[in-house]
């Protein structure tokens, strides 16, 4: 075998996680949170494009619609499309009666259920979700369903036969059509690898970032025939891989990977925040790391909730076996939209996974990862989400992502209790999407116009990341989590400029932190290194 010629994945191949062809995020994978995405998104906007698929086609060559509801198929594959529609109606009739089931039985209860007891109603729990749920009260008597998500996943309604990959090459960064409206149809050149996520063999093909193999051991490891591997090649290089080494200098580095993800390095240590890592595109794009540019081996890796461009497959799938613990943030499991990151992990086949609440810690070597609170983004939904503060040395960096400083009194309260913050990575994507953008599909009560608007996906603005910074004593801010990089836009549905809002309220918010001289303040993009002096015996 050692005289054989060894391949390893070439950087333009994306492999994409898949779930009824479609991208798969964490609400088209939580059994119950998937059910309602069928019923009251894919669904409808499948039957729409089938409908008029011109006008689809059309809509989404406009700038001004990027992130709606349409699909970019081209009109001649239609046929395909309504295949998709009928098997979904065929395949997944449990999951769409669920969803079905489950927003008409929260309805009635809430006009039905006003305080009295509740046992009462356990017999008119549809057959869809009896023996899956929890009925209770909140302390103002509305009543809630706890779904018990635990359940759901032991049951038929969670379907590893669903999951798939497709491994494709990346032309351009602007390649790839929005995640969330348009399913993945195989091209010819494309490979359909059926797979479910949590198999020990995916594990195997993203080892061909680090550990090469000959190309009779990667055709048998996807099924593909001997006589047919000229489809595979395309996706492999033989040239001698190029891998980063553990950083061993003095201090710190952080290297910035684009929107939320930094790799911290230091004393033998790597953490990585959110990984959400790009592939290089065959034709050039703006210069980036990548998959090769992390370590082997990855202590801890940090998520900060479970947003689709915070929890991302494609990346977490990839780096599973390099990956040594998961930290996630606690589950209330009170509202069925509060999905369990931990769960979620377990399922895509993470075997260590941890799971903070707030001020919980771990310890590692010389240091100590602590979990802090993490207000709004969610457009005021109580969902699972934490900030992180790494603690090592003389040195605390707090990685804020989305957080919004609503109540800055909170961050006076952490500092209290762990001191400082020298260093701070914070979100200033300070618009955000309405309500309904994502979780439409998961409520009951469609909400009114004025509401959807003012309640929004949002982090600090200017005046908000200011009173954050001052509060827990921070030095130097790196804002981060903007979503700008150009291969984030077929997630993030942003096309940025110089002066949009956005930058204007950067742009504030460094000139304000710069004013006093005991503050410093840069926006992140593309790819950075960053080197903090901490005294390792300290």
């Amino acid at each position: 075998m050692s005289d054989q010629q060894l391949y390893h994945l070439a950087e333009h191949v994306i492999v994409e996680p898949l779930i009824d062809k479609w991208i798969a995020w964490p609400h088209n994978f939580s059994p119950v949170l998937y059910g309602l995405h069928l019923l009251n998104y894919q669904k409808e906007v499948l039957a729409s494009y089938i409908k008029n698929p011109g006008f689809h086609v059309k809509s989404c060559r406009n700038p001004k619609l990027l992130g709606g509801p349409f699909v970019d198929v081209p009109q001649e594959r239609v046929t395909e499309i309504e295949d998709l529609l009928a098997g979904i109606e065929q395949d997944h009739t449990d999951l769409l009666k669920l969803g079905r089931d489950l927003i008409d039985f929260q309805n009635k209860l809430i006009q039905a259920a006003s305080g009295q007891c509740i046992e009462a109603f356990y017999e008119h729990i549809p057959s869809s979700l009896r023996g899956f749920v929890e009925l209770g009260y909140d302390y103002q008597n509305h009543p809630i369903v706890r779904c018990i998500e635990s359940l759901f996943y032991e049951s038929a309604y969670y379907k590893k036969a669903s999951q798939s990959f497709r491994i494709s090459a990346l032309t351009h960064d602007d390649a790839r059509p929005y995640y969330m409206s348009t399913p993945r149809l195989l091209d010819s050149k494309d490979i359909e690898w059926r797979m479910p996520f949590d198999n020990s063999k995916v594990d195997e093909l993203f080892k061909l970032d680090i550990q090469p193999q000959p190309l009779n051991i990667i055709c048998d490891l996807l099924s593909i025939s001997a006589t047919d591997d000229s489809r595979l090649l395309q996706f492999l290089s033989a040239n001698q891989p190029v891998y980063a080494k553990p950083w061993n200098g003095a201090g710190a580095r952080l290297r910035y990977f684009g929107h939320a993800s930094v790799l911290f390095e230091a004393n033998g240590i790597s953490i990585l925040t959110d990984p959400f890592i790009s592939v290089s595109p065959i034709e050039s794009g703006l210069e980036r790391f990548t998959f090769k540019d992390l370590p082997e081996k990855i202590d801890y890796v940090l998520i900060t909730h479970g947003h689709h461009d915070h929890f991302v497959f494609e990346s977490l799938l990839r780096l599973r076996h390099r990956i040594g613990t998961l930290v996630v943030p606690r589950s209330s499991g009170i509202f069925y939209g509060d999905m369990s990151v931990k769960q979620l992990a377990h399922r895509l086949g993470f075997k260590n996974v941890q799971e903070l609440d707030s001020l919980d810690s771990l310890a590692f070597s010389g240091g100590r990862i602590t979990a802090v609170p993490f207000l709004g983004e969610h457009c005021d939904l109580l969902h699972a989400k934490s900030g992180y503060v790494i603690g090592f040395g003389g040195e605390q960096i707090l990685f804020a992502a989305d957080s919004c400083c609503l109540d800055q009194h909170i961050y006076e309260h952490v500092t209290n209790i762990l001191g400082p913050i020298s260093t701070v990575f914070i979100g200033m994507e300070c618009i955000g999407a309405p309500l309904s953008w994502v979780y439409s599909p998961l409520l009951p009560i469609k909400p009114e116009r004025t509401h959807d608007q003012s309640r929004r996906s949002h982090a600090n603005n200017a005046k908000s990341a200011l009173a954050l910074l001052r509060a827990v004593g921070a030095k130097r801010a790196f804002v981060y989590a903007l979503g700008r990089e150009p291969w984030l836009k077929y997630f993030m549905a942003l096309i940025p400029a110089d002066d949009d809002s956005y930058m204007q309220e950067i742009n504030q918010l460094i000139v304000e932190a710069s004013k006093n001289g005991s503050m410093e303040a840069q926006m992140l993009f593309g790819k950075q290194d960053l080197y903090l002096n901490i005294d390792k015996g300290s």
